[in-house]
């Protein structure tokens, strides 16, 4: 029997109106909210449902917003007796998952993302970056643009999303300079991302060292269930190991495409992409066709499961 597996989206799901039908209905809801203001000391609700946009795009925004609506969604599944036998999280998903596999409470995830995000802006205004996205060229290809462009500024693989897309991250001249030779070598896209920061790359160590500092002060129990880190897209189940790889996580690619294939050789079937959005469905249709996978982000698509 095919197992279920539970992955969770990072930043560039958020929208503008996100969890507000989970919030109109629920009383839970609004406490869980009440809560995540209390933590973060601004009102995440009311840029999550209302925007501005451009705010609910800054990292230090956008992270925790992410967070709170798939652990909502957690908890929702977690009262139907729903549980999946293995999680991953797309880079800040991977926190999801953690919550999801009960190594962190909810308290304490919500503060390391906020500590995560912060930093994660602050280095992005230390040390200026940018980040690309290839669709059409193959992983040795993509190595090879990095490292020819690798002349004008630091530049390196930051996702590994799917077979023909993977995103790349560094300077902004590394980049752009990486963007040219990526279409002269045939790239059927090489698009800039719209992001605060060079995520994934040498130019996050500051962040790196901050979280470092943050995990080690944080009570982390080993997981109920597999989840499948960012780094080297294997299970990791133990307090010393998590913390070490959500720290390296910074500055390391996400071995999302590996992640995907490693779950299915280890039984998963079905895949419930629990949070806002349906990016993984979408990279999940690419990497097999034969496993089935559902956006599950709204209360309808909860009460339709």
């Amino acid at each position: 029997m095919g197992r279920l597996a539970f992955i969770f989206p990072g930043q560039g799901s958020q929208f503008v109106g996100m969890a507000k039908d989970l919030y109109d209905r629920c009383e839970y809801v609004k406490q869980t909210y009440k809560r995540a203001n209390e933590i973060l000391g601004f009102d995440l609700a009311e840029i999550c449902f209302n925007g501005p946009e451009e705010e609910l795009k800054q990292t230090r925004v956008t992270q925790p917003a992410i967070f709170v609506h798939s652990a909502l969604l957690i908890n929702f599944f977690s009262d139907k007796n729903i549980k999946p036998a293995m999680a991953a999280g797309h880079s800040l998903g991977e926190y999801s998952a953690l919550y999801c596999a009960e190594a962190l409470t909810f308290d304490d995830t919500l503060r390391l993302v906020k500590v995560r995000a912060e930093l994660m802006q602050k280095a992005g205004e230390i040390n200026k970056g940018t980040m690309a996205a290839f669709i059409g060229l193959q992983e040795d290809v993509v190595a090879e643009v990095c490292e020819s462009a690798s002349s004008a500024g630091v530049v390196q693989v930051a996702n590994f999303n799917s077979p023909g897309q993977i995103v790349i991250s560094g300077s902004v001249a590394g980049v752009n300079r990486a963007i040219e030779i990526a279409k002269e070598k045939g790239a059927k896209r090489a698009i800039l991302l719209g992001v605060g920061g060079a995520f994934h790359s040498p130019l996050m160590e500051y962040a790196s060292e901050g979280l470092q500092k943050a995990l080690a002060e944080v009570e982390i129990k080993p997981t109920s269930i597999p989840v499948y880190s960012n780094v080297h897209a294997k299970p990791i189940t133990q307090p010393d190991e998590i913390r070490q790889l959500l720290a390296a996580q910074l500055t390391s690619p996400v071995q999302w495409l590996k992640i995907v294939r490693n779950m299915i050789q280890d039984g998963a079937s079905e895949f419930y992409e629990v949070g806002p959005g349906s990016v993984l469905r979408g990279l999940l249709k690419r990497i097999n066709r034969e496993v089935t996978g559902k956006s599950i982000g709204k209360l309808s698509d909860l009460e339709n499961n």
